[in-house]
This record gives structure tokens, sequence and C-alpha cells, in this order.
């Protein structure tokens, strides 16, 4: 499907809705908050200031809403007076989206908007993102899943527009291991070191992971921090805001997820990165299944393994395998 038509449908799911959006200013919600400005009855962009989010986060939201000319609330809710989010355990992002999200919807329906969505993109399904639970059980809508939107085509589609959009819309929080105590003092200096790396190279995403006395930097072009001796720079900086060690991770940050399956000869394979609940996935299949039991589900040319494989077979094309296989996702449920 061209990516033309995939824009159309989601104007289609949109189209003469009060739609609220939760809104970070990100591509995906900003192409939600973008395409239904355009063809909604009205629309309200919803954002959460959690006190974790990198500079100038807010102030970007403000911008683009009024850019597009749609209703903009923010929430503050401080993430610092949560003790269950600040230890920091596995569940940590499911915990911050049921909070950001209870509150979304709280506020969308008092407002008398009935249409409630998120920018959710069918490639977040094929990533090990728990808080895609959250999305089902507070009934979201997910416009771009419906259309099978993926985050290149999202990007293709915002860049080709001119459209602007944001980067760096992770929590920070996410740069400290999980099991590991969320401090204000550590996301002070994370969001201090990614700020210096931002202004004096030309990346425009950078994630410093906190590991204590050891930081481990990311960026998506590591020329700007090779080039003119800037690494140097960086390191003495680095080690200014308190590391003992600084190093950089050569694998470039890639924010254009696509998906692509395993292919041979009319099957597919794909092994997603987490366990699948076997039990929840055949509520959302049970009028599809042929065959279940405790390990796998079969619906038609279709395996669902709970170890997270999924296996298709007797496909005419690539195209129709990978259609297929995108078709299925939003009725997964994952393990957390």
């Amino acid at each position: 499907m061209k990516l033309e038509d995939k824009i159309e449908i989601v104007e289609k799911i949109l189209k003469d809705k009060n739609v609220a959006v939760g809104f970070s200013g990100g591509a995906d919600s900003t192409l939600i908050a973008y395409l239904s400005s355009k063809v909604a009855k009205n629309t309200l962009a919803i954002t959460i200031d959690n006190h974790l989010m990198p500079t100038g986060f807010i102030e970007h939201a403000k911008n683009v809403t009024g850019l597009f000319n749609i209703n903009h609330e923010i929430i503050d809710i401080n993430f610092y007076d949560d003790e269950s989010f600040l230890n920091n355990d596995s569940k940590r992002c499911y915990t911050c989206r049921n909070l950001m999200y209870s509150e979304i919807k709280k506020l969308a329906f008092e407002k008398g908007y009935d249409f409630v969505c998120d920018g959710n993109n069918i490639s977040d399904l094929v990533n090990d993102r728990p808080g895609i639970l959250i999305t089902y059980a507070q009934n979201f809508e997910t416009p771009l899943i419906e259309a099978k939107l993926t985050s290149k085509e999202i990007h293709e589609y915002l860049d080709k527009n001119n459209i602007p959009y944001s980067k760096s819309t992770t929590c920070l929080a996410t740069r400290i291991p999980t099991d590991t105590k969320v401090t204000k003092e550590k996301i002070d200096r994370i969001s201090c070191c990614e700020d210096y790396i931002l202004a004096n190279t030309d990346c425009k995403i950078v994630k410093v992971r906190d590991n204590e006395t050891l930081s481990l930097c990311e960026v998506d072009d590591i020329n700007e921090i090779i080039k003119d001796n800037k690494f140097k720079q960086i390191n003495d900086e680095l080690k200014r805001q308190g590391y003992e060690k600084v190093s950089l991770n050569l694998s470039e940050i890639q924010d254009n997820d696509d998906i692509t399956i395993d292919w041979d000869e009319g099957s597919f394979s794909y092994k997603l990165p987490f366990t699948i609940n076997i039990e929840n996935t055949k509520k959302e299949l049970e009028n599809k299944i042929i065959f279940k039991s405790k390990e796998k589900i079969c619906i038609e040319n279709i395996e669902i393994f709970d170890t997270g494989l999924i296996k298709g077979n007797d496909f005419e094309n690539y195209e129709n395998a990978l259609d297929k296989f995108m078709q299925i996702l939003p009725n997964i449920r994952r393990n957390v």
C-alpha cells in the first residue's frame, strides 16, 4: 500500500470527530495532530509534563500546536513524587504510561473529546515497549497502527511536507538502568550532558546513558563527535559533570524503524524481542483460531509461539506475507 493511501486511512478515521491526542511533539503524535487539524471537527493535544523530559520539550509542544492552530492542554504530573516510578523496576515504562494515559483520558472526556488516541505506529509493536498494554487497557484509539504506518513512513511524510517535529521526546529516566533508583541529581546530570553535546555538534538525537561512574553516549551522527576532536571536549565536559569514564556507542541511533520479515519461498518468520502471553492473545483471536495449546496459537497459515516467534507459510509473495504479519500484530498480547 502506498504512503498516500495510508495517510488517507488515518484521515478517514479522524474525520469529523472530536479528537484528543496524547501529544509529545515527536513524529508520531505530530502526524496525528497535523492530520486531525485538517479533517477533525475539533482537536485537543494533551501534553504531560512529568519533569523528566529533555530541555525545551514543553516549549516545542506549545509551538507546534500553535502552528497547527489546535487546542493544547498541559498536565503537570511530578514523577519525583511517585515512589513506585522512582524505584525503576522492569515495569517502569508500564507504570509511567498508566499514570499519563489515565490523566489524558480523564481530561479529554471532561473537555468533551470522545475520540482519544495516541501516536503508536505499527513499528512500535515489534519493539520492546510494554507500555502498549496500557494503550489497549485504556481503550485508546491507534489510527497509525490501523493504517499500518511505520516510523520510516511517518518521518518520510513529515519531512516531505516540511512539518516540524522533535526528535528528542523520550523520558530521561530511560537513560538509567532498570532496578537503579531514579534521582533528580542523575536526571539533571544527564540533561546537562545531552544539552552540551547537542549545543556543540550538529547531532539531532543524543542520549547519555548513566551507569553511575560510566556514561555511554549514543548519537545519530558519530562523525559529529569524531570530527575536529570534539570527542575530547565532550570527554572533558562529561568528566566535569562527575563521570569517571566516558564511552561512545559505535552504533548510531536509528529512528526510522521499518518492518522486514525473514522470507523464503512462500514462508516467513519473525522473532519479537519479548515473550507472548498466549492466554491473552487467544482472547483477541478467538474467532480465528484453528489450533491452540499452552505454547502456541494457529490461525489460518500463521503460527504464534509464546517465545515471541511468529511463522507463516503458503503466501504468494513477500508483500502479502508482510501485510498479514502487520494485520495480526495489534492482536498480540505480550508479557511485561
